[in-house]
């Protein structure tokens, strides 16, 4: 009976071994691991400083982004969760109900964004705070 449990345990183990490790894949962009960047040229440097102001999204523009890819989320209430932003900064504030819920609004919020999001949200488990 114990070598049974100990089997089970070990199978167990390998499962989970086998979930990080594709958890741990799907971060990194397919093939990212073995090709090599080419290393940009000095000149790159002066031409993407010079396009940046160009380029460069309004923070009002940021805003509706990030709300828009929040709501449009099927497997995410975005009904107590508001979005800010301030010279470039994105906040979210409010509250969801889960940690996993707050784990998902920073993933849609920060690629909505292409930058780091500030988490200003509380969790009410329950209904309660």
């Amino acid at each position: 009976m114990n070598i049974s449990r100990n089997k089970r345990i070990l199978a167990l183990g390998t499962c989970l071994g086998a979930v990080v490790s594709a958890l741990a894949g799907f971060a990194a962009p397919a093939g990212a691991q073995n090709a090599a960047a080419p290393a940009p040229s000095p000149s790159a440097f002066v031409a993407d400083s010079a396009t940046k102001g160009a380029n460069s999204v309004t923070d009002e523009e940021l805003r509706q982004r990030v709300q828009t890819a929040l709501h449009s989320d099927p497997y995410f209430y975005d009904r107590h969760v508001s979005v800010s932003v301030d010279n470039g900064v994105v906040v979210l504030r409010g509250f969801v109900f889960s940690d996993w819920d707050l784990q998902d609004a920073l993933r849609i919020a920060s690629r909505a964004a292409q930058r780091r999001v500030v988490d200003d949200l509380s969790i009410e488990v329950g209904g309660r705070r």
